[in-house]
């Protein structure tokens, strides 16, 4: 994959600290008002806001930012009996992305159904990833948000790049963690989701609300939802994400609010150029800012 880089200020390789504050790192994905992707842009055409205030951009690349900021790949695979029709498609799908995006540097597996089971592999062990894969039977409930949260919280850990490749038909029925626990993980971690939604076996009466939720799991990250009714639809959906990460931008800043108040601070990015009035542009939502010690 191609990669460019600008540093607009003195090197910054990993997350830094300042006065408490991390690097605010933000994937940003613009698409022109045809829906193909917009390539080429500068620092210059971006515009950071947080909580409506002007801020510094400190790192830009377009495409694989590199070592600088390492991919790490996860796959949720919902297993549960509702996925059975579903489950070997779903599973040679995750195959084939995982092949096709080589700049992922590992390979976080969630496989869940009533529990949630967690393998780590690298390159050299995709062969076991994608036995284990394909060794999979539907069977139990969906601990849908329980899943997620665990790989949230896992990379939560780690610096770099994260990006979730979820694998579901959308209904929660037993997890511990409450929806608004997760859409806390999710606004406090840095990780982009795709949602790959088989909602088709699902009831008429269930797929609206579920489908407005994976909307919402995926969008509060800079991320999207598919919901693709055929193997052909499904090519093109992994090809369009292989394209977009590939061509997405990463703005990095550090706040200019240097409270550590553990408070969620609303991101904006524009563009100020003119001629890209009409594009579109997607990012995560914000963040939660960390939470300094409590006083005695």
């Amino acid at each position: 994959m191609a990669v460019a880089a600008t540093l607009v200020a003195p090197v910054i390789a990993q997350p830094q600290f300042k006065a408490g504050i991390d690097l605010v790192h933000l994937p940003v994905i613009v698409t022109a008002r045809n829906g193909e992707l917009v390539r080429g842009l500068k620092v210059e055409d971006f515009e950071v806001l947080e909580d409506g205030k002007p801020q510094k951009v400190s790192y830009f690349a377009e495409g694989a930012p590199g070592d600088a900021l390492p991919l790490h790949l996860g796959l949720a695979l919902d297993g549960s009996t509702s996925m059975e029709r579903d489950l070997r498609k779903a599973g040679d799908a995750v195959v084939q992305f995982v092949r096709a995006l080589e700049e992922a540097e590992d390979v976080t597996f969630v496989d869940f159904d009533t529990s949630v089971n967690i393998g780590f592999f690298k390159p050299a062990s995709y062969p076991q990833l994608f036995e284990r894969i394909r060794a999979r039977k539907a069977d139990g409930w969906t601990a849908l948000y329980d899943a997620i949260g665990a790989y949230l919280e896992r990379a939560l850990s780690r610096p770099g790049q994260h990006v979730l490749l979820l694998y579901t038909d959308g209904g929660d029925s037993t997890s511990r963690m409450t929806f608004g626990q997760l859409q806390g993980l999710l606004r406090l971690g840095n990780v982009m989701v795709y949602v790959l939604g088989y909602l088709e076996n699902q009831m008429s009466s269930l797929r609206a609300p579920q489908q407005m939720r994976m909307n919402q799991i995926a969008r509060e990250t800079g991320g999207e939802a598919f919901y693709p009714a055929s193997i052909e639809e499904l090519h093109e959906v992994y090809a369009k994400i292989v394209d977009e990460l590939g061509s997405r931008y990463t703005l990095g800043y550090v706040s200019g609010n240097q409270k550590a108040d553990g408070k969620f601070r609303e991101v904006q990015v524009r563009l100020i150029r003119p001629d890209l009035k009409n594009a579109k542009l997607r990012t995560r939502s914000g963040y939660m800012s960390p939470a300094g010690p409590r006083s005695r």
